[in-house]
């Protein structure tokens, strides 16, 4: 009987038996490789074919790259330096990259002026871009495009400085008269900064040497320089103006509905390459004779219009999606319709626009490739003109259009992915 009741104890121990490492199959890059390469025989079969063909090409690649010829004249002596080896001609970069990277024409001197507008780029756009910076790098932001505009094409100081005038003076219109309408207030800031913009080229005209610069033409202007000039500015005025084209799109006022709705299905309907031979040719016709009007600024004007209509189709997206309690709620806050938008409808709808913008905005950088069509000399048109056209260098093409990729490349990618940063910041809900 007691052994009987002896064997019905449960035994309880005292003590914690030591921990036992768990399998290295379970941990570790073995249980990588099983969980994310080889979970099921399919995935197997996928990863052994995706490893023989990034074999084959990096058999291919890595020579041509590892014997590139750095430091040559031309395309034959590059032949002669391989001695039939497999090899890059990669001489056609360090020969030709001020070409490149500036065109042909921009004075050599000057090369210091786009570097540094480029440098100050990162600083003038880091405010806007980030909350994390001192909002009084906000004043480098707002000064920046005229600074940028005296760097890149020289000429006298007092030119940007009217244009900064204009603009102060239009916004500080804009705020004196915001009051009344958003509408009186847009309306009076544009022909309060135009006219002061206008009165102020007398006064350059008159001191046209006052702490200036080389003046560079725009015709001298190619390279990658010309892309991200046309890319900054084209989306940096794009977005603004889309924005507006989206809210006047769903305005209540037909006159103003209807030219929104007009622009913008005229402009998302033809091609950007007619909209650049209309910049390059047709829109001369319609200026009066004798009169002058920058090839680039015509070009930034039609870009600007292609981009717009497309990022305004994209916020107005973002606008539908928001539910219609969040424009009850500006109304019962007693909010008018400019802070119903500034403070509660359009910082939502933005949040959800992100990937749309950033997906308008790099199809868009990629565009401004298309320029070489219409005879300006970027990165694509001084390779597919002065450099390929020569007799030392014809016949060099991976090399060049290699590089002229991972340019674009490393510039799309950033803006990529900075938008995801800056959507995993944004997000609210919890998934």
């Amino acid at each position: 009987m007691s052994d009987t009741h002896a064997q019905s104890v449960p035994f309880v121990r005292e003590s914690f038996i030591p921990e036992a490492p768990p399998p290295e199959t379970d941990t570790g890059v073995v249980a990588w490789l099983r969980k994310n390469l080889f979970s099921t025989w399919a995935y197997a079969l996928l990863t052994i074919a995706a490893l023989y063909v990034i074999y084959v090409i990096l058999a291919g690649v890595l020579p041509w790259l590892l014997n590139g010829v750095w430091n040559a004249d031309s395309i034959q002596q590059c032949r002669e330096i391989l001695a039939g080896e497999r090899g890059g001609c990669f001489a056609v970069l360090t020969e030709r990259w001020n070409q490149l990277l500036f065109g042909f024409s921009y004075p050599t001197e000057a090369y210091w002026r786009p570097t540094l507008a480029f440098a100050l780029l990162f600083v003038a756009a880091a405010p806007v871009l980030f909350t994390s910076v001192p909002r009084i790098l906000l004043v480098a932001t707002l000064l920046y495009p005229f600074a940028a505009y005296w760097l890149l094409w020289g000429g006298t100081i007092l030119a940007p400085l009217v244009g900064l005038l204009g603009v102060i003076g239009g916004y500080l219109v804009y705020r004196r008269l915001i009051d009344r309408s958003f509408a009186y207030g847009l309306l009076g800031g544009i022909v309060a900064a135009a006219a002061i913009m206008w009165l102020g080229g007398f006064v350059v005209a008159d001191q046209p040497r006052f702490l200036s610069l080389l003046p560079v033409q725009s015709r001298d202007m190619g390279g990658f320089m010309l892309n991200m000039l046309l890319g900054v500015i084209c989306v940096s005025l794009s977005l603004p103006i889309g924005i507006l084209l989206a809210l006047g799109r769903q305005s209540s006022l037909p006159i103003i509905k209807w030219i929104c709705v007009v622009f913008i299905e005229f402009v998302r309907g033809v091609p950007l390459i007619t909209l650049l031979f209309v910049a390059n040719v047709v829109l001369a016709y319609f200026l009066p004779p004798g009169t002058t009007f920058d090839l680039i600024l015509r070009v930034i004007i039609m870009i600007t219009m292609f981009a717009s209509a497309y990022i305004a189709e994209v916020i107005r997206g973002g606008l539908a999606a928001l539910p219609r309690g969040q424009y009850e709620a500006a109304d019962s806050l007693g909010l008018d319709y400019a802070q119903a938008m500034r403070l509660v409808i359009l910082p939502q709808a933005l949040k959800i626009s992100i990937p749309g913008i950033v997906n308008v905005a790099v199809g868009l950088f990629k565009d401004t490739t298309l320029v070489s069509i219409i005879s300006m000399f970027d990165l694509v048109g001084m390779i597919r003109g002065p450099i390929l056209a020569s007799t030392d260098w014809g016949g060099v093409y991976w090399e060049l259009f290699g590089f002229a990729a991972l340019l674009f490349f490393v510039v799309c990618y950033g803006i990529s992915q900075y938008s995801q940063w800056l959507e995993r910041r944004l997000a609210t809900d919890h998934r």
